[in-house]
């Protein structure tokens, strides 16, 4: 699969991707009259399975009419899967800990985007919108492993979306995902 971004945008800051070189988006909210900047389109999508596999955890997004598979570590799967079926655990896992320092400091997950593949990696930004007594309202586009977005986004019940020019490149794996189905396995998520 080629890449979806050039490299000739690289972005120096953290919160712009600094560690992949991936654009910033400006996948905030829709930009004011008069500002330069982009707003891609985007495919909104929910995870619909999660399965384990020997090296981890697939994940299958889809959007009713296509779906998506990429790997990603069998812990971060085990918390998108609690997550899903709402189960709390006894104490704060990581993500649950990074939700709770947000809420303390006025933020909130606005949105979790999948923007690039590169060499079958996946790259996600995490939106983020803070406002409180201190600092006027400020949007935040985090450079964040896609599972770590899911397992935020799902627990803070944000939306997920795949960059429309991103999405219409990937394979659908709708058929791949019935036939598991098929043969009964169990796939967790929101199936």
């Amino acid at each position: 699969m080629g890449k979806i971004v050039r490299k000739q945008d690289l972005s120096t800051s953290f919160l712009q991707g600094r560690f992949t070189g991936i654009p910033r988006f400006h996948l905030g909210l829709p930009r004011r009259s008069g500002e330069k900047g982009h707003v891609p389109d985007l495919v909104r999508v929910e995870p619909i399975a999660l399965l384990p596999t020997p090296a981890g955890c697939a994940v299958f997004l889809g959007d009713g009419k296509k779906s998506i598979v990429f790997y990603i570590d069998l812990a971060i799967g085990a918390s998108i899967n609690a997550a899903l079926a709402g189960e709390t655990p006894p104490r704060p896992l990581t993500h649950d800990l990074y939700l709770l320092t947000l809420e303390a400091f006025g933020a909130k997950v606005r949105r979790a985007v999948i923007v690039a593949i590169e060499k079958e990696i996946y790259y996600a930004r995490l939106i983020l919108e803070a406002e409180n007594e201190i600092m006027e309202r400020k949007i935040v586009e985090l450079d964040a492993r896609p599972s770590d977005c899911i397992a935020i986004a799902v627990r803070a019940g944000a939306p997920i979306f795949v960059l429309r020019e991103l999405w219409e490149t990937l394979e659908d794996m709708t058929s791949v995902l019935q036939d598991m189905r098929d043969k009964g396995m169990d796939l967790g998520g929101g199936a």
